[in-house]
């Protein structure tokens, strides 16, 4: 066991901040999904934006504002429910996106030699994509709604907030490694940190703030050199958005039955 000092307890952080950002999962899969389809900055905001759920869920926990989901099963399923139904959602637009992707590489040029840009509505709808469009038609400003948005229905992050989240800033240890999903069994014990400390935090966020910028450019980087890559992430990234979907649905509706 490792327990670090003060000196040393934020680039603890870091790797803490690391270990819970990089697991994949929706938020992952919709910060891939706009990175290789509409560049780094797109991929940026998508993942600002799960940051910036994570940010309000820290404050609300901290205050105890948020402590109700946990104690009211209604809440708890509802929200799973809604974020489910949200994730199937943001699936089918990652699926359209990708299509549109793959045609826009094939297409031939226009007259002009312009191409295309491929991003064509063909009016079929609501896909996601349109969550708040509100004119920008560039499309970077939706991966962020999209990610915070689900990111605030996603009762596994408030109860991550009301329960680690909020043990950061209260004095005692840490086991860092032990909350990270899938391996934390495997690694707890491995590292213990002190907490209470600002620094934590601070590490805590930077290691989330350097995966939100590395994985976006690690993507489009690879995307640049494999003509295929940015449509096949994409409908990757609608995979893992369905897959988590139906789980977060039928474990919201399993809930709610259950209260009936």
């Amino acid at each position: 066991m490792l327990v670090l000092t003060t000196a040393t307890t934020a680039a603890a952080g870091v790797v803490f901040g690391l270990a819970i950002a990089a697991p994949p999962g929706p938020m992952n899969a919709i910060i891939a999904e706009e990175s290789v389809l509409r560049g780094w900055t797109a991929g940026f905001r998508a993942g600002l934006g799960a940051m910036t759920a994570d940010v309000c869920f820290f404050v609300l926990a901290s205050v105890g504002v948020v402590a109700f989901v946990e104690r009211a099963p209604v809440v708890r399923g509802a929200a799973l429910a809604v974020g489910g139904l949200l994730m199937l959602v943001f699936a089918s637009g990652a699926v359209r996106d990708a299509r549109d992707s793959s045609a826009g590489e094939s297409r031939p040029s226009t007259p002009d030699g312009s191409g295309s840009d491929g991003d064509v509505d063909d009016g079929d709808g609501f896909d996601g994509d349109d969550l708040g469009s509100g004119g920008d038609r560039d499309g970077d400003g939706k991966g962020f709604r999209k990610a915070f948005v689900l990111a605030l229905t996603n009762p596994y992050q408030i109860v991550f907030w009301l329960t680690v989240g909020v043990s950061l800033l209260e004095p005692g240890r840490l086991d860092v490694l032990a909350d990270v999903p899938v391996a934390g069994s495997d690694l707890a014990g491995r590292l213990v940190v002190s907490t209470g400390s600002p620094l934590l935090l601070i590490g805590f966020f930077t290691g989330i703030i350097c995966w939100i910028l590395g994985y976006p450019a690690t993507l489009v980087a690879v995307g640049e050199r494999i003509d295929a890559f940015g449509p096949l992430v994409a409908y990757a990234s609608a995979a893992v958005l369905c897959g988590f979907g139906l789980v977060f649905l039928a474990d919201g509706l399993g809930t709610l039955a259950a209260l009936a």
